[in-house]
């Protein structure tokens, strides 16, 4: 039984463990990513509770993020399901709560959402029980439908059934390289929900071959790309703003190609727990074209003009490019 909500964090060593609830507006090209953290680093660095939150308005070419932090004793983060209270943030299943500030001013927000459909594990079920990979992840709630209200420097935006979903990742160390994307919802398929990353880890001096996986929900079937021999065939290309991925398994075959524009692009510094920190390039105004050949049955081709989570785990900055928080 894979734990979904319970707080995986060991009482010793590096560890980051997050809940994220991410959603789009249904037409128009504006999106909400809010994430609540625990952190505590191998070194000497104070534990922490943090909490995120980008605005992402393509209508007005407009990204805004906010981060605040914690220390860790005045936070609540609860061991027997997803439960978070840091300052004046609070985290709940279908409920979340919170009032941030920073150099791009104040946001504040009180949103819920319905329970959506039951979890999806991206890695193989095996491998949320190994020490391997040191960063894990799953879709605890897809396609949830988010309403409520957000207020930016005094401006409120109504949500009303906006298509996201609820997720949850850990680990003792992030993940070295990756690009991760993410769709609730296609424009022409608003019941299908896919999830994908390329992925790299370093190995003493050196980094790993690419690994690329992939699930795809569509007409009521979960097709899974995500066993390690297929990770290593898969064939990705990203860089800052584009990816495509093509992986397959037996007779299917899944391409992906997404792309999104700088001004829909925050840069956010991600503590790593032993030492250091990483860079998260995080779009969730991606367009994502997604196309999946079957043997005897026509081909789908799926696709959302701005729809997409989109991030990149890198070092270095791009080119013209400053870190947000």
């Amino acid at each position: 039984m894979i734990p979904y909500y319970g707080l995986q964090a060991p009482p010793r060593g590096g560890h980051y463990e997050s809940w994220f609830v991410r959603a789009n507006h249904p037409h128009k090209p504006q999106a909400i990513w809010i994430r609540y953290t625990l952190f505590r680093a191998r070194d000497q660095r104070p534990a922490l509770g943090e909490v995120w939150a980008v605005w992402s308005d393509g209508v007005r070419q407009q990204t805004r993020a906010f981060k605040e932090e914690f220390p860790l004793e005045q936070c609540r983060f609860s061991t027997s399901q997803m439960q978070v209270d840091a300052g004046d943030n609070h985290l709940q299943p279908g409920a979340l709560q919170g009032l941030l500030q920073g150099r791009n001013g104040q946001l504040s927000w009180d949103l819920h959402y319905d329970d959506g459909e039951s979890p999806l594990l991206f890695l193989p079920e095996s491998f949320y029980r190994r020490p391997l990979p040191k960063a894990k992840s799953l879709v605890s709630r897809p396609h949830i439908h988010l309403s409520g209200s957000l207020i930016l420097n005094g401006e409120t935006f109504v949500l009303d059934r906006w298509p996201g979903s609820e997720n949850h990742n850990w680990g003792s160390q992030h993940t070295d390289r990756y690009a991760w994307g993410q769709v609730a919802g296609f424009d022409n398929a608003p019941d299908a929900f896919l999830e994908c990353a390329t992925a790299q880890v370093k190995v003493g001096p050196l980094y790993s071959p690419q690994l690329s996986i992939a699930a795809l929900r569509l007409d009521g079937e979960t097709l899974l790309f995500n066993s390690l021999s297929r990770a290593l065939r898969a064939n990705a290309h990203y860089r800052p703003f584009q990816w495509t991925l093509q992986t397959g398994n037996g007779d299917t075959r899944l391409n992906i190609s997404m792309a999104t524009m700088a001004d829909r692009v925050a840069a956010l510094t991600y503590y790593n727990p032993p030492g250091g920190n990483k860079i998260c390039l995080n779009s969730k105004l991606a367009g994502v074209t997604a196309t999946l050949s079957r043997r005897g049955k026509p081909e789908r081709v799926l696709h959302s003009a701005h729809g997409g989570a989109f991030e990149i785990l890198t070092d270095r900055l791009p080119v013209g490019m400053a870190l947000q928080v």
